[in-house]
């Protein structure tokens, strides 16, 4: 998934690029960083879902003690 951010220059958004050290920014539309944010959602239930697995597991293994 590529970097989004507000462009210093124009302040859109924008996503992030960097090619050589030399950090570029390429403007987005709208619906572009709609599906963006639907991304980064989705990825952040999955990692919720896995961390709280963790912890019924971590509480079994505590209560077996």
């Amino acid at each position: 998934m590529s970097q989004v951010a507000v462009c210093p220059t124009c302040g859109n958004n924008s996503k992030i690029k960097e090619v050589n050290g030399e950090v570029t920014f390429l403007p987005i539309q709208d619906e572009e960083l709609i599906k963006k944010i639907g991304q980064l959602k989705n990825a952040m239930e999955k990692f919720k879902s896995k961390a709280e697995a963790l912890e019924k597991e971590l509480e079994a293994f505590k209560s077996n003690k």
